[in-house]
């Protein structure tokens, strides 16, 4: 792994690395390991290292919110009337628990943001009582997702 000024440049035993972490983040440094023929602590070296490089950030589990009853999944443009209002909004964003995550864009919002919600009445109270509130928020533009067709990473 090689670092140039705009981004990393990754070699084959990397990128394979890489490619079983992504597909199981959960799979056992002496597993990757035999599968290259390597020792488990060059594995765990590399693995490091590309952590430090801020390439890797961090590993999690994954949750299916349909199996929670959050069915409805949502994006939400947010119009401000100033721009400048930009950094109280997303701090007031960041306390509701249903908005997963947050934009700073360009165009006609200010801020795109998705939420997750059990239904549609569900929705309607987030924007009602909590999104549109937010002092600042002029208004708000609202895409109801019908079905995630493609979840995916950027390819290694």
């Amino acid at each position: 792994m090689k670092k140039t000024e705009a981004h990393l440049s990754l070699d084959g035993i990397d990128k394979v690395i890489l490619r079983i972490l992504m597909h199981d983040a959960r799979t056992p440094v002496q597993e990757i390991a035999r599968q290259l023929n390597l020792s488990g602590s060059a594995v765990h070296q590399r693995i490091k290292k590309l952590e430090v490089a801020d390439l890797i950030k961090g590993s999690f589990l994954k949750l299916n919110p349909a199996s929670l009853g959050f069915s409805t999944t949502a994006y939400i443009g947010v119009y401000l009337d100033k721009a400048m209002r930009n950094p109280e909004a997303v701090a007031q964003l960041k306390k509701i628990p249903e908005v997963v995550e947050c934009h700073y864009t360009t165009g006609n919002w200010s801020i795109l943001i998705k939420i997750m919600c059990k239904n549609n009445e569900h929705l309607m109270q987030l924007l009602n009582l909590k999104i549109q509130s937010i002092e600042g928020v002029s208004r708000t533009e609202t895409f109801i997702s019908l079905n995630q067709q493609i979840d995916r990473q950027i390819e290694i």
